[in-house]
C-alpha cells in the first residue's frame, strides 16, 4: 500500500463532525445571558473535524447548556496556518478565500473554535496574506470575522461571563488535572489564565500547575518534521512535567499541542490522558466523561 492510499484509508476511518446534526436552525426559545439569544457559528478547525470530532461536539453542548443557537457553515475547511507557516502563500490564499466565503455566506452573531492556534491565525495572518495578493477586499472581509471569532474561553469568559464552571455549566469531572498553556493562545491571543481558570472552576477536579507551563510543547505544526529531533526533545521534557505531577489528565486548549504531548506520553507508556479543556466543562454528573488507559468518552445528545 502506497502513501496515497494509506492516508485515503486513514481519512475514510475517522468519525467526521455530522454536518447534518451540526447546523441548527434559529430558535426564539433559546436564551443566553439576560435573555439575550446569541446564534453562534462553529469553527471545528481541521484537526478537530477530522480527528477529533468529539471537542466540536463538547463546545456545541456547552452553549446549547447556556441556551445559545448553534450553527455550522458547512463549507468550512482550514484557517490556512499551515501553509502561511510554510510560506505558501497563493495556496493558503485560496484556503482563506474559501474560509472567507463559507462564513460570509452565513447568519451569526459571533464565532468561536475550540483552538486558540487558529483564531490567532485568522486574527494575524489571514488578512496578511490576502493584501500581499493585492486583495483588499478579501483583507477587510477576513478582518470582520477574525474580529467576531473567538476562542472558546475567550468566549464564555469575555462575551458569556461565564465564571465558575460548576454553578454556571454544571461541570463536573473528578479527576487530578494538570494544564499545558500553548504558544499561540498565550503569546498571540493573550488568553492569559483564561482556560486553565475555568478548568479549575469544575466541580471534583484535582488541579496541580505543571512545570514549565508556559514552555513550547514542539509541535508548531510542521516545525516538528523539520526539526524532528529538537521537537522530539522539547516533547519529552514536557511529559516529563506532565507526569512529574501525578495527575492523570493533561488538558489544555489545542489538539495540536494535546496529540503532541499524548504522543509522547503513550510513547514510554504512561497512562497520562490527553483531554481538550472543552470536553472537561461539557461533563456533568448526569453525563460525564468517562476516562480509561485506552479511550476517552462522552456521551453527549
Amino acid at each position: 500500500m502506497n502513501r496515497s492510499t494509506r492516508k485515503t484509508e486513514l481519512i475514510r476511518t475517522v468519525p467526521r463532525l455530522p454536518q447534518t446534526q451540526a447546523v441548527r436552525p434559529r430558535n426564539s426559545e433559546h436564551r443566553g445571558k439576560d435573555g439575550q439569544v446569541m446564534r453562534i457559528a462553529l469553527f471545528s478547525t481541521c484537526i478537530v473535524d477530522g480527528m477529533y470530532p468529539r471537542v466540536a461536539r463538547a463546545t456545541v453542548e456547552i452553549l446549547e447548556r447556556l441556551g445559545h443557537e448553534v450553527v455550522f457553515p458547512p463549507n468550512q475547511t482550514c484557517c490556512s496556518q499551515m501553509h502561511v507557516n510554510s510560506g505558501y502563500f497563493d495556496d493558503g490564499y485560496e484556503v482563506i478565500k474559501n474560509h472567507v466565503e463559507a462564513f460570509d455566506s452565513w447568519d451569526w452573531d459571533v464565532a468561536v473554535a475550540p483552538s486558540g492556534s487558529c483564531v490567532a491565525s485568522l486574527r494575524h495572518q489571514q488578512a496578511m496574506v490576502a493584501r500581499s495578493r493585492g486583495d483588499e477586499a478579501l483583507a477587510l472581509k477576513a478582518e470582520q470575522i477574525a474580529s467576531r471569532t473567538f476562542e472558546l474561553s475567550q468566549l464564555l469568559i469575555d462575551i458569556l461571563g461565564i465564571t465558575n464552571a460548576a454553578e454556571q455549566l454544571g461541570s463536573y469531572f473528578p479527576e487530578h488535572v494538570t494544564y499545558h498553556s500553548s504558544c499561540h493562545g498565550m503569546r498571540m491571543l493573550g488568553l492569559g489564565t483564561r482556560q486553565q481558570d475555568l478548568v479549575r472552576t469544575v466541580e471534583g477536579i484535582k488541579y496541580t500547575q505543571l512545570e514549565g507551563m508556559d514552555q513550547c510543547c514542539g509541535f508548531g505544526g510542521t516545525f516538528s518534521f523539520k526539526n524532528a529531533d529538537v521537537s522530539g526533545a522539547m516533547v519529552n521534557d514536557k511529559a516529563d512535567n506532565v507526569e512529574a505531577t501525578g495527575a492523570s489528565v493533561c488538558t489544555g486548549g489545542d489538539c495540536s499541542c494535546l496529540m503532541n504531548i499524548g504522543g509522547a506520553l503513550m510513547r514510554r507508556g504512561s497512562d497520562v490522558q490527553t483531554i481538550h479543556f472543552a470536553e472537561i466543562l461539557a461533563s456533568t454528573k448526569e453525563n460525564p466523561l468517562k476516562i480509561n488507559s485506552e479511550r476517552v468518552e462522552l456521551s453527549i445528545g
